[in-house]
């Protein structure tokens, strides 16, 4: 059995990593006591075979065919054991490979055909555990042919030592029970790696609400933390000149820290809300402690549609403006369909797209729209969220 990777944690439940199923201990232990269950309950009929080989005259032969039978069935029972012992290395199990399962068969063929050196014929009932040990452990491209292989070996065997005719109801027998165990063993095989989906879907998820996370802190923070620097930088300007004014610009600085704080707890807990007409607000404070000069649009103005992206567009724009651009002008123009951020500044020469811009990017192609950023040729740079006239709903 594969051990445990010293100073790393095994679950019990497979872990996905690539697309490989990695399988802990327990796991492999409970599939491993399932297995020897599994096979055990079709011991039952080795009792025909042992009650005929006790009725044998010959005390020899009597001796020789129960000591087979005991060893076919513990070889049997023996060989899921070993087998649903390893570990899986694909989505899909038992999957042991070929080259471990043929030997095996061959084991079991091999006592089969001892026991048919004193009983016969009546050894090919035995066949169906052949017959069933194949459909559970070999790939169906593999299993088709050695059991079509096994029972022609079934049917012409027994004939060409005893001159019996074909057994024809133990080889539908045969063919029911590898239609019926290879049955299981896709059910088996469809749960695993309906499982194996689920976690992965789980991951995708958690990944993708660690990213959601991250890009709500990202905004509120790096919006909220600029206009405390400006605030902060104005204030210290106006100690000596006009301290009522740098009073009021820390009075300012103190609110903006209690909501960025209040912002990060509520989008950790999912229940950050954020809208145009509120970010028009912050975009003003913001603006105007920066003194830049700021053109926007009456709150009565504002389209209900996109309300929420628009937000997100204004807060991260400002934010942008009033961190590198160096503008003293900025605008902003809202339609229903759209929103467009433009000041005088610098433009991106220097600054690029940084991580703020690609999720806000992310954001708008998410919902339909079309996020472009881009220097005007006047100077300064241009932000323009846009949608399709047809676009529905406002999404949160």
């Amino acid at each position: 059995m594969v051990g445990e990777p010293r100073g790393r944690r095994i679950s019990s439940w497979p872990a996905v990593a690539s697309g490989t199923v990695v399988e802990s201990r327990e796991s492999i232990a409970r599939r491993r006591r399932v297995g020897w269950i599994f096979a055990a309950v079709w011991s039952v009929y080795l009792i025909p075979p042992l009650q005929r080989a006790c009725a044998l005259d010959n005390a020899v032969s009597r001796v020789y065919t129960l000591a087979v039978i005991v060893a076919f069935g513990l070889t049997y029972i023996g060989s899921y054991w070993f087998l649903l012992r390893m570990p899986t290395t694909g989505p899909a199990w038992p999957s042991p490979p070929s080259r471990t399962i043929f030997p095996l068969l061959g084991v079991q063929l091999a006592l089969l055909a001892a026991v048919a050196v004193t009983l016969h014929g009546e050894a090919v009932g035995l066949a169906i555990y052949l017959a069933s040990f194949i459909a559970f452990t070999l790939p169906v491209r593999q299993a088709i042919p050695t059991l079509l292989g096994v029972m022609l070996v079934a049917a012409v065997v027994p004939q060409a030592i005893a001159g019996s005719e074909p057994d024809y109801a133990t080889l539908q027998s045969m063919a029911m029970a590898a239609f019926a165990v290879g049955g299981i063993r896709q059910l088996i095989q469809r749960n695993q790696q309906l499982n194996v989906a689920r976690q992965q879907l789980t991951d995708l998820a958690i990944a993708e609400e660690r990213l959601r996370v991250g890009r709500d802190v990202h905004d509120i923070l790096g919006h909220s933390l600029t206009v405390i620097t400006v605030k902060t930088e104005l204030a210290q300007r106006l100690l000596e000149i006009d301290p009522a004014r740098a009073k009021q610009e820390l009075a300012d600085v103190e609110r903006l820290v209690r909501e960025a704080l209040a912002g990060v707890r509520s989008t950790v807990g999912g229940l950050r809300e954020v809208s145009l007409a509120g970010e028009l607000v912050n975009a003003r404070t913001a603006l105007r402690a920066a003194e830049i000069e700021a053109e926007l649009p009456e709150s009565e103005e504002l389209p209900a549609r996109h309300s929420v992206v628009f937000g997100w567009v204004l807060r991260e724009a400002v934010t942008n403006i009033v961190r590198h651009s160096g503008a003293r002008h900025a605008t902003v123009r809202v339609t229903p369909t759209s929103i467009e951020v433009s000041d005088d500044g610098s433009g991106f020469g220097e600054m690029g797209f940084g991580s703020g811009l690609s999720g806000l990017s992310e954001r708008v192609r998410a919902i339909g729209g079309t996020l472009t950023v881009a220097n005007r040729p006047e100077g300064g740079s241009r932000v323009l969220a846009s949608f399709p006239a047809a676009s529905m709903g406002d999404p949160k």
